[in-house]
């Protein structure tokens, strides 16, 4: 099916139309008839024969807004003007910038902003070093590291052109976290020089969000900096999705009445994203869950199985099935897919238990297309925000890091993704939850909140069950 006109490939074109007539309509007519959508129409200049016209619209692909233009083109007596990419006027200079949280307006705020009254807070923290939480940007600052490797769905395509979406995440820390957040863009895919590299600037953050880093890479990297240093280091591709998904399930299975420990869950896909979840979903109760990948299901017999796969064979998969990820399906309650576009179909999900759930993750192309899924499923989410249940990570990360930065935590556990993950479905209401609506709105002012004090009393039991032993 075609996706639905989006913002996210909007245009705004500028057109001189007569005046008078049947000029505005034409113009709506003919981008809804090449199926776009009309979003804003503003007259920006007037003569007695001409208007200057310029019209926003929704396409869904750069080809199709490529073709829109040309249907505003062929209109008679329209003359096209320039056409502006809104994403991309968005990202010009960037989305993000610094600024200073006092002013400098004369010579005393330069003396203590600068030297030479610096130097006291200098040699405080050089007597204290933990006042450096207190006294610096530390102490609401994380830094958000990539190498380019793993990029939404677009791949390996470098640290240069991974910048626009850490400059995003940066902004998304800012607006729903309130956290100062830096995009850190390595240009190297050595897992050593990586680890090196985190650590030597560990010292002015709080935090380390690993992100868009490619598996199996990414383990070790978050393994190691995890083990060296003592400020938490979260991978949001991983536990973010994994959190979402948790708490989607949770409620998932609140619509349809099963309980945790009794459905059967059939996972597509044991990359990082599948692995995290699968380790969660498990540490949060699932007891019957089969993994399947491109090879099929994955199960200990298999001759291709790296360290990771080896894991996930050994603790999955009690009944020893062995054949492709469409047998596994057969008679599942829940389907987790973190994979590729179109892995399953209809008469798959028919196949599955009655009310199934279906989370069909992978973006922008699902492992089946929402609609298609929701002819048999009881409840079905997916990554696109134009379908109900979005997993989207913005509901999770910016409220785990608030809460492991006001809490001053030195790492993070399975039992702070498990909390905050039960905050978010919280956050649903026995009066809001159906079917439609398992997971909040990432713009639902009470999120970030609930999972930053969820994960807040996370660390604080964490920490007095330290100081106990």
């Amino acid at each position: 099916m075609p996706a639905a006109p989006s913002a996210s490939y909007s245009i705004t074109a500028r057109l001189e139309v007569p005046a008078g007539g049947r000029a505005v309509s034409q113009l709506t007519n003919a981008v809804e008839s090449a199926g776009g959508s009309v979003t804003g129409l503003d007259v920006t200049a007037s003569g007695h024969d001409r208007l200057r016209v310029d019209v926003t619209i929704a396409a869904s692909s750069t080809d199709h807004a490529d073709a829109l233009v040309e249907a505003l083109r062929a209109i008679d007596g329209v003359t096209l003007g320039k056409v502006s990419d809104r994403t991309f006027l968005m990202h010009l200079g960037g989305k993000i910038e610094m600024q200073a949280k006092h002013p400098i307006r004369n010579r005393d705020d330069l003396s203590m902003i600068y030297t030479p009254g610096v130097a006291r807070v200098c040699l405080a923290i050089a007597e204290n070093p933990e006042d450096a939480r207190r006294l610096t940007i530390k102490r609401n600052t994380v830094a958000v590291v990539t190498d380019g490797s793993a990029v939404l769905g677009l791949g390996n395509i470098g640290p240069k052109a991974a910048l626009p979406v850490m400059e995003g995440k940066a902004a998304l820390f800012k607006r729903f976290a309130g956290i100062d957040a830096w995009p850190i863009c390595l240009d190297t895919q050595d897992p050593d020089e990586i680890v090196r590299a985190v650590q030597v600037m560990a010292p002015g953050f709080a935090g380390i969000n690993l992100e868009d880093i490619s598996a199996p890479r990414c383990f070790e990297i978050e393994r190691r900096l995890r083990e060296t240093l003592d400020i938490p280091v979260f991978h949001d591709d991983q536990h973010g999705t994994a959190i979402v998904v948790l708490a989607a399930l949770t409620n998932a299975l609140r619509v349809v009445g099963k309980k945790i420990g009794d459905v059967r869950v059939v996972m597509s896909g044991a990359g990082a994203a599948g692995t995290a979840i699968l380790k969660l979903l498990m540490a949060a109760g699932v007891a019957h869950v089969v993994v399947a990948d491109v090879h099929g299901v994955v199960h200990t017999g298999r001759d291709d199985l790296g360290e990771d796969l080896r894991w996930v064979a050994e603790h999955t998969n009690s009944q020893g099935l062995t054949g492709t990820l469409k047998e596994a399906v057969v008679g599942a309650d829940v389907f987790v897919g973190v994979s590729a576009p179109n892995v399953i179909d209809a008469g798959d999900v028919a196949r599955m238990a009655d009310d199934a759930i279906v989370f069909a993750l992978a973006n922008p192309e699902p492992e089946i297309y929402p609609a298609v899924a929701q002819e048999h499923a009881a409840v079905v989410a997916s990554g696109r925000s134009d379908f109900p249940n979005q997993i989207n990570n913005v509901l999770v990360f910016p409220g785990v890091f608030r809460g492991l930065v006001d809490a001053q935590s030195r790492h993070i556990t399975t039992d702070m993704l498990i909390a905050a993950a039960r905050a978010l479905a919280s956050v649903v209401t026995d009066d809001e939850l159906n079917a439609s609506y398992i997971v909040p709105s990432v713009f639902h002012p009470e999120v970030s909140n609930v999972v930053a004090a969820a994960v807040r009393d996370a660390v604080l039991a964490d920490r007095q069950a330290e100081t106990a032993k």
